[in-house]
């Protein structure tokens, strides 16, 4: 008896008291609560959910268009200020200023893409060396897609690959914002 007494003073008084004990107390804790949780949800619900709908809620009546900036059902028609280039013209001339002339130096060229391009594209332009322009020539016309009054898409084929430029109008004069390269 009196081993039975030791080690029943040894598990209350040592094991429950240390780390381990209060790690094995809050194990059997847990696994108490979750095992009354699921006897008390039934077999049925596994994801505790009762009233789950039949299908997807949503805000918006399904036979209503998107509500996107972007995907409108109208296309938005580019404005230009009146006696200014339109979009085409100024992706055209910004092009040809980018594909530069050979023996071209950072400065003539900065200076040719001046009249078509934002500061901040200048800016990033900035150390951009000619010579580094991966194209030669405009093989088709542009194609511009409107993506609202004061923002359209540019894309030129050229002989080596894609340009793609991003122009923007806030007053209604076209400026080169953005510049993306694609190899063929």
């Amino acid at each position: 008896m009196s081993v039975v007494r030791r080690a029943v003073e040894f598990v209350f008084t040592r094991l429950l008291r240390s780390r381990l004990g209060v790690a094995l107390g809050i194990a059997v804790l847990v696994i108490g609560v979750v095992g009354a949780a699921r006897v008390v949800s039934g077999p049925d619900d596994s994801a505790g959910l009762r009233n789950r709908p039949p299908a997807p809620i949503t805000t918006v009546h399904p036979t209503t268009g998107d509500d996107g900036a972007i995907s409108t059902t109208t296309t938005p028609s580019p404005v230009t200020r009146s006696g200014e280039p339109t979009p085409e013209r100024i992706a055209e001339r910004f092009t040809t200023a980018w594909l530069g002339q050979p023996g071209q130096s950072a400065e003539q060229w900065q200076q040719e893409l001046r009249p078509f391009a934002t500061p901040a594209l200048l800016d990033k332009l900035a150390g951009a060396d000619p010579a580094g322009v991966p194209a030669g020539e405009v093989t088709e016309e542009v194609t511009v897609r409107p993506r609202s009054e004061t923002f359209v898409e540019a894309l030129v084929t050229l002989d080596t690959g894609r340009l793609r430029l991003e122009l923007v109008a806030p007053d209604g004069r076209w400026l080169v914002d953005a510049v993306d390269w694609e190899r063929a």
